[in-house]
């Protein structure tokens, strides 16, 4: 990796603890949110520690790094510490300010804006291939040495916080921190996506593919490939077109497909991201798109 993409990502790891830090400082710690990772384990246990939250983070934050940089090693050791030093400390400092700042008392906008900001700044932390340590520890030295899928692993550790705060707190505190989780869920994949060149596949079956294929061309600047298929049932052979466009423009394709061929087959794919001419090089000279 270059410097520049160096200080680009410890600059986005920066900025997503701070983002995490304050969905954590400002709103679950002061309403006693329910959530996920080390923050939900430490409001949870509050009762019976006797700790603040924000102590309690800090401490399991730092005891989670010893324990993975042992299992997992001088890899993990370099991703993760940088999140473990600055998670704790941001927390503390906003947890500071949070005791002076009223934002809101109502648990259920505490759960949803609480789980916004947190999924946010994990899904950039976890842009730049780094970890925010905490809780992925346990579900991954777990992997290492069982080979379950870690995604399967992550389920089963949040499943057992939530239990862990529904037996000291209630139903329904725990009811609400699922809420928050599920948000950090929904934000973490939206994080992800920032700047990706979400767009759709099409793939359409018809007899008047040709006509299709210069409408494609004429309206909407787009190369496309031909597909040669064989209909399993008749056992005939047909091209299929597959188009690659942007989101924004498949209404003009549905409407050039329905003028043409009303009964032609269209599937449609989301895609996440597209590269390559057309889409993030520069159009040729000519104007013309490559086949996809």
């Amino acid at each position: 990796m270059i410097k520049k993409d160096l200080v680009k990502d410890l600059g986005i790891v920066v900025l997503g603890n701070i983002i995490l830090a304050i969905g954590v400082a400002f709103f679950l710690v002061p309403n006693a949110i329910l959530s996920g990772g080390v923050a939900g384990i430490a409001i949870a246990i509050e009762p019976i520690v006797h700790l603040h939250p924000n102590t309690m983070i800090y401490i399991l934050t730092i005891c989670l790094f010893i324990i993975g940089a042992i299992f997992l090693g001088k890899g993990f050791m370099i991703k993760t510490a940088l999140s473990s030093v600055l998670y704790p400390t941001f927390v503390s400092l906003f947890g500071e300010m949070a005791e002076k700042v009223y934002i809101t008392d109502d648990p259920l906008l505490a759960s949803i804006y609480g789980g916004i900001f947190i999924g946010f700044g994990l899904g950039l932390v976890f842009r730049t291939g780094a970890s925010t340590g905490g809780m992925d520890i346990p579900p991954l030295i777990i992997h290492k040495y069982t080979h379950i899928p870690v995604h399967t692993l992550v389920l089963i550790v949040d499943g057992l916080t939530v239990l862990l705060g529904m037996a000291i707190h209630g139903i329904e505190p725990a009811l609400i921190g699922i809420i928050s989780v599920w948000v950090s869920s929904y934000m973490v994949n939206k994080a992800m996506m920032i700047g990706l060149r979400e767009a759709q596949s099409i793939m359409i079956i018809s007899e008047k593919y040709e006509e299709i294929l210069d409408e494609i061309s004429k309206n909407l600047d787009r190369g496309a490939t031909l597909i040669d298929a064989k209909g399993v049932y008749t056992r005939q052979e047909r091209p299929v077109i597959m188009v690659v466009i942007f989101r924004k423009q498949f209404p003009i394709l549905n409407r050039i497909v329905q003028a043409i061929d009303p009964s032609a087959f269209v599937i449609v794919y989301d895609v996440n991201e597209v590269q390559g001419e057309g889409f993030t090089f520069d159009e040729l000279d000519n104007g013309g798109s490559y086949e996809i």
